[in-house]
């Protein structure tokens, strides 16, 4: 990359950082939210469905409600950076117990997708939420 091009790639980043922020974040959360609604209706029988991995059926109602938590509270922007941290240990802890059988194809591009989306939780954990967020918001009441 010659000079001048990442001069613009740093002037168009800082220019579209709060839109950009919030994209990723709203990007990232919607499948924990959307896993989460998606058994609504069902709360024991989604902690029925864990607990047939080995997974407690108390835990799997905490589940139930980590999920919609998380993506709310990270398309919010609220504790942004813990709440990344815990999706990411979350995105590698269930793919690893879920999808351990790594001779069948389906089970390998899924723990890599799981892989794939723990990276994107510890780069929203690193760059914080951006200034359109609740923590942003926060932050300029207190200074």
């Amino acid at each position: 990359m010659r000079p001048a091009d990442k001069g613009i790639a740093v002037t168009l980043a800082q220019r579209f950082d709060a839109p950009l922020a919030l994209a990723a974040r709203l990007l990232m959360a919607v499948l924990f939210l959307m896993a989460g609604l998606s058994n609504a209706g069902d709360v024991r029988g989604f902690a029925e469905t864990l607990a047939a991995d080995g997974v407690p059926i108390a835990v799997g109602g905490l589940v139930f409600w980590y999920l919609i938590l998380s993506g709310a509270f990270l398309i919010a922007g609220v504790q942004t950076r813990a709440t990344a941290l815990t999706m990411a240990g979350f995105s590698l802890l269930s793919g690893l117990l879920a999808y351990s059988d790594l001779a069948l194809p389906t089970d390998m591009v899924m723990l890599l997708k799981n892989i794939a989306l723990t990276g994107g939780y510890l780069m929203i954990a690193l760059h914080g939420p951006g200034q359109w967020s609740v923590d942003a918001w926060l932050a300029k009441q207190a200074a």
